[in-house]
């Protein structure tokens, strides 16, 4: 998406790296996902917490995520999803800014089901370290902006 960064917390993403937005939300594409096709859908506003959004936020956060995940599932050969939202610090959320998790899921990518919830925990874990340690969550295995903007531009062009 051609335009200025989007606010993901105290994080700047390039729109290269969203393929979708909707008058209040927009999807991007995971730095490091757990699962391929695991992607992100956030309000544009910054709001820390679920409970902090509008009533207005949430019905199109949550139409978004509805959307986007039709297309994730079938994009990435999935026959189910695990749709995700970590709230607050206890539960596992580390850049306060809600946003929603949506992984395409087959048979087998985890030995035990709830295995994905453990691997969301820490996969966010590490990306915040690498964030607070260097000031950008580049390297390290995570992909580049190149590889990111790819698979924007191929999911942007299904909506």
């Amino acid at each position: 998406m051609a335009g200025q960064s989007f606010n993901f917390g105290r994080i700047f993403l390039q729109p290269s790296v969203v393929f979708f937005r909707s008058q209040l939300s927009f999807g991007f594409v995971n730095r490091k996902p757990v699962l391929p096709g695991h992607v992100l859908v956030s309000p544009l506003r910054v709001v820390k917490r679920f409970c902090e959004l509008t009533e207005e936020e949430v019905a199109d956060l949550f139409t978004s995520t509805q959307k986007i995940a039709r297309v994730v599932e079938k994009v990435y050969g999935a026959s189910s999803l695990s749709i995700a939202i970590q709230d607050g610090p206890e539960a596992g959320q580390t850049i306060e800014h809600v946003h929603v998790h949506v992984l395409p899921r087959k048979k087998g990518d985890f030995e035990h089901n709830d295995d994905v919830y453990k691997a969301l925990d820490e996969h966010d874990k590490q990306e915040d370290s690498l964030v607070a340690e260097t000031g950008s969550a580049t390297n390290k295995g995570l992909r580049s902006e190149e590889e990111m903007a790819k698979e924007a531009a191929y999911l942007a062009d299904l909506f």
